[in-house]
Order: C-alpha cells, then structure tokens, then sequence
C-alpha cells in the first residue's frame, strides 16, 4: 500500500470522527441532564421525607430504610430497570445497583423463621456439637486489647471493689451524686490507658460480660485502699460532707464462659503465645510469675 492510499484511509476516518462529534456531544449532554434531574429529584425526595419524619417524630431507623428504599427506586428508573409501573424489572444492571437478595426483601420474615426453624433443627440433633457461643468471634472484635485486660482481672481475681461518693445532707433526701464507679480496675489489669476504664466497662456491660452490682465484696480492706485514691479524696473534699457506698463489679456467667473459652488465663499458656509476654505486666501477673 503506497502513501496516498495509508493517507486517503487516515483522511477518511478523521473526517467520520468528526461528523460523528455532533451525536457524541448530544449524547453526553443529555445524559448528564438526566443524571442531574435524577440527583435534584432525589435529594428534594429525601429532604421532604426527613423533614416530614422530624414532624411527626419518627424513628431514625425507619426514616433511613425508607430513604434507602427510594434511592434504589430513583437509581432502578434512572437506568430503564423498571417498567412503565415503576416495577422492579430483574437483570444484571439490578444486581450492581442493589446486590441484596430480592427474596428476603420480599419475604424477610419468612427467611427469619427459616433461620430459627433451622437453629431448633440443629438443637434436637443429638450428634450437632457446638465448641463455643457463636457471638463469641463478634464479641473479640469489638472488644479493646485494655478491656481484654480488664477481664483477665476479673476471671482470676474475682469481683472488684468500686465506690460512688454522696454528698451528706440533713436529710436522706439531700444526697447528691458527687462521684460514680471509683475503681482500681485500670491500675490493676495493667491497662495502658487507666482514663478510659470507664468507656471499657462500658463497653463490656453492654456485651453482657461485665455487671455492676449494689452489693460490696467481702473483704472490706480493699475499699479502704480504694477511698485512699486521690481521685476519690478530690470528689470528697468537693463534696464537704460526703460519704462513700460500696459498690462491686462482677463478670455475668456468660463472661465467665468467654473468659474460659477465648483467653489464655494461666500465665504460662499467655506467655508461650507470641509477642504476648507482656501481657504480665499487670499486678495480678507479676504476683502470679513470682
């Protein structure tokens, strides 16, 4: 093929390209029309149903679940997903705008008591064995390496002193709440961050494995190490007259089970675990290692 062949050819499809350019910009502009229309709508949409949900004091949960609703519905319309009804029209396009499963959409009760169905199933199997509670691999992944000390502390130590500090007025009626939950837990699990044991009990009360009783532990010694404490000495000179109740915090007997099952408890097991040596550096450990 000689030069003004290979140039003619090269000629030919630039002059193609360009009397196609006028098409390829109409396209563009009409799609980013739509996607722009489609955005105002959906957004006027949802703040008409917040606002209609802050009105009449709905709960956040379902004002979201609609909002999610509508959006799918929008983005369905938008990319030609659905039928002049607005119904929902299945293919591939469905599943990349809203990959969850349509049936339990449809039937989410009916798949529930599938899943209990199934639950009563495996508890009547006699050869069905279960090594640990199921929430148990949720639990260790929302729990702090600290709040991991702080349970090792109570499953061997057993239940931990803690204190509020009252105000003492004339009568019973005046007491005031100066102080809540002192306790020497941090200092004595080992905890790096002693400021945050509050946030970890928490944490770990609303994990069922931790719960704080009314009633003192046995050995009244400890709390008079505990009232000892600056923090505490503070609230009570803040308070003028005050006094301390007596309080306990306790592992619930499914804490105790996690603790049997997921954390290395003897001394020994934890430090043959790698990188995990220093997990004895709390008081309880080093009185155990000596």
């Amino acid at each position: 093929m000689d030069a003004d062949s290979q140039g003619t050819g090269s000629d030919r499809r630039r002059d193609e390209l360009m009397s196609s350019l006028p098409g390829l910009a109409r396209i563009y502009g009409s799609a980013w029309f739509h996607t722009a229309e489609w955005a105002a709508e959906a957004s006027a949409k949802a703040t008409t149903r917040v606002m209609r949900a802050a009105v009449s004091r709905e709960p956040p949960r379902e004002v979201l679940e609609d909002l999610s609703e509508e959006l799918r519905r929008y983005a369905r319309r938008f990319l030609g997903i659905v039928d002049a009804q607005g119904n929902y029209v299945p293919d591939a396009v469905s599943d990349l705008v809203a990959p969850r499963d349509r049936g339990a959409e449809r039937d989410g009760a009916a798949s529930l008591r599938e899943r209990g169905a199934e639950l009563l199933r495996r508890s009547a199997d006699v050869d069905y064995e279960e090594d640990a509670h199921p929430a148990y691999a949720r639990i260790l992944s929302e729990l702090a390496p600290d709040e991991g000390r702080i349970l090792r502390l109570l499953a061997e130590g057993g239940p931990q002193p803690s204190i509020d500090v009252r105000t003492v007025g004339l009568v019973i009626v005046g007491s005031e709440l100066v102080g809540a939950g002192f306790t020497m837990i941090g200092a004595e699990a080992g905890c790096r961050h002693v400021d945050r044991v509050h946030a970890y009990l928490n944490n770990l009360f609303r994990l069922g494995l931790v719960w704080f009783s009314r009633e003192p532990v046995t050995d009244s010694m400890r709390y008079q190490v505990l009232e000892a404490q600056p923090e505490v000495l503070k609230a009570m000179r803040e308070a003028g007259r005050a006094k301390t109740i007596r309080r306990s915090i306790h592992l619930t007997p499914f804490g105790v089970d996690f603790c049997n099952v997921c954390l290395p408890l003897e001394t020994s097991e934890l430090e043959a675990l790698p990188g995990q040596a220093d997990a004895t550096d709390s008081p309880a450990g080093r009185s155990e290692a000596g």
